[in-house]
C-alpha cells in the first residue's frame, strides 16, 4: 500500500493511473514523473519498492502544486475573480456555467432541478 503526499494509491491498478489519484496529477503529469523517476509505466502500484515510491514522492514534491495547496489556490483564484466583479467572478457568484455554456436548456448540473411553475402542478 503506497501513500504519497497523504493520498493512498490503489494497489492493483498501474502506478501510471494510481498517481492520477492524487488531485492536481493527470495521465501526462503521472507519465513525466514516472519517467523522471525511470519507472516502468506498465508497473502495478504494489510492485513497487520503497525505494521507487520515495524517488516518485521527492520530484512530487520538488516540480509539482498538489492537493491542499492547488485547492487553496483554486479557490482563492475564484474568491478574486469575485472580489474584483469580473464577468467570470460573477457566474461563480450566481452558480451558473463560467466558460461560455448556452443556459436555456442544459447546464442543469450548476442550475439545479427545475423549478415547475404552478400552472403545471395545477394541471396534474
Amino acid at each position: 500500500m503506497a501513500r504519497i503526499v497523504g493520498v493512498t494509491l490503489p494497489s492493483e491498478k498501474r502506478i501510471e493511473v494510481g498517481l492520477t489519484y492524487i488531485y492536481g496529477i493527470g495521465r501526462s503529469k503521472a507519465n513525466k514523473i514516472l519517467e523522471e523517476a525511470k519507472i516502468d509505466k506498465d508497473k502495478k502500484v504494489k510492485t513497487l519498492s520503497e525505494n521507487e515510491i520515495n524517488k516518485i514522492r521527492q520530484i512530487i514534491e520538488k516540480k509539482e502544486k498538489i492537493e491542499g495547496d492547488l485547492r487553496k489556490d483554486v479557490t482563492f483564484n475564484i474568491k478574486r475573480l469575485i472580489d474584483i466583479g469580473s464577468y467570470r467572478g460573477l457566474r461563480h457568484r450566481r452558480k451558473l456555467p463560467a466558460r461560455g455554456q448556452r443556459t436555456k436548456t442544459n447546464a442543469r448540473t450548476r442550475k439545479g432541478p427545475r423549478g415547475h411553475s404552478i400552472k403545471r402542478l395545477k394541471a396534474k
